[in-house]
């Protein structure tokens, strides 16, 4: 008898399990003891009539999706979606199963605002969420979803709730870190804003661009985020129990309070790259103001050599025994009354 391992049929009927990060069935929220495949967990709940299954995937390949894929009937656009990444969050809704994507964020620490490079790195987290399964696709290397799981099965009677559960800690897990995000950027803005108006600032307009760079980033995490939430919340999807719609509710309410913070951090930084800009500009000027300064200084000596190096016989004092120290001190006199009228009006 050929061994699964060995059988090319198994390795076809079990095409996900390189990306299979855990998959665990849950009835009446404790998760069940053993080891599963999506097929046989799946199979057990329908078996029981209760219960559900949850399977976390990192970063599947196309064809190591299409198991799982055929087995709980997951739309083929969507699947594509999960596969490919780099999707807006959104919520779309295939049959009876519902199709929710989240921006996932991480604050890069950092010396420095001034010379950082990268100060936040997004992932995605996708979520198929039916009536008995819950199908989690990670893509980057800091969601911690292990640490979500463990924390949702230390609560079995917020799973008792069903696959909505998972969908709201997700949605729960990924705002929160929205929030710490931006706690640890508003410390970067407040660093910055006071290098900014300090004098003989370090500050560059290219570094304030890629502040608002990745400010922007953030945005994009969170605005689209939004509808999906008050979608969920005003309980337009029947997968979503009456019990989860008051925890979305509240979510949607975080989610406003990070939305604001980005759109404050976004109107600051705007008016810093103003600031930063006329700070550069002023710094020009003043660099152009002593430039013309010292040229005009220069030029008065340079003037008079030129018209005494023409080299006339008949020249003012050209003969006259005091005529070189004569000249050579209303040329330091004229120079040195340039220059303290040019101090005078700060232009040296």
């Amino acid at each position: 008898m050929t061994s699964p391992a060995t059988d090319p049929s198994a390795s076809r009927e079990r095409p996900s399990l390189t990306s299979v990060v855990d998959c665990a069935v849950y009835v009446d929220g404790v998760r069940q003891p053993g080891r599963w495949t999506h097929d046989e967990a799946i199979a057990e709940v329908r078996r029981r009539g209760t219960g559900f299954v949850w399977i976390g995937l990192f970063e599947p390949g196309a064809d190591q999706i299409q198991g799982i894929a055929a087995t709980f009937g997951l739309h083929e656009l969507a699947v594509e979606d999960a596969v490919c990444a780099h999707q807006r969050p959104k919520l779309d809704r295939y049959g009876e199963t519902l199709f929710m994507v989240l921006k996932t964020v991480r604050y890069v620490e950092h010396e420095s605002p001034t010379t950082a490079n990268e100060i936040v790195e997004s992932g995605e987290i996708m979520a198929f969420v039916g009536h008995d399964f819950v199908v989690t696709v990670r893509h980057g290397d800091h969601s911690q979803l292990g640490v979500l799981r463990a924390d949702l099965e230390g609560a079995p009677e917020r799973l008792q709730a069903g696959p909505a559960a998972v969908l709201y800690g997700l949605t729960d897990h990924v705002i929160d870190n929205y929030l710490a995000v931006t706690e640890a950027f508003e410390s970067d803005i407040d660093q910055i804003e006071a290098l900014v108006f300090a004098p003989r600032s370090p500050v560059e307009v290219e570094q304030m661009y890629l502040m608002k760079r990745e400010i922007l980033e953030l945005r994009r995490a969170v605005a689209p985020l939004q509808a999906p939430l008050r979608r969920l919340a005003e309980g337009a999807d029947r997968v979503v129990p009456d019990q989860i719609r008051s925890y979305f509710r509240n979510a949607e309410d975080h989610l406003t309070v990070v939305a604001e913070r980005v759109a404050g951090f976004d109107d600051l930084l705007t008016t810093l790259v103003n600031v930063t800009a006329a700070k550069v500009s002023l710094q020009q000027n003043g660099d152009m103001r002593k430039i013309t300064a010292w040229a005009a200084i220069v030029a008065v000596p340079t003037m008079v050599v030129g018209i005494y190096g023409m080299n006339f016989d008949h020249m003012p004092e050209l003969h006259w025994t005091f005529g070189y120290p004569l000249v050579m001190g209303v040329v330091l006199l004229a120079c040195l009354l340039l220059y303290r009228t040019f101090r005078r009006n700060n232009w040296l």
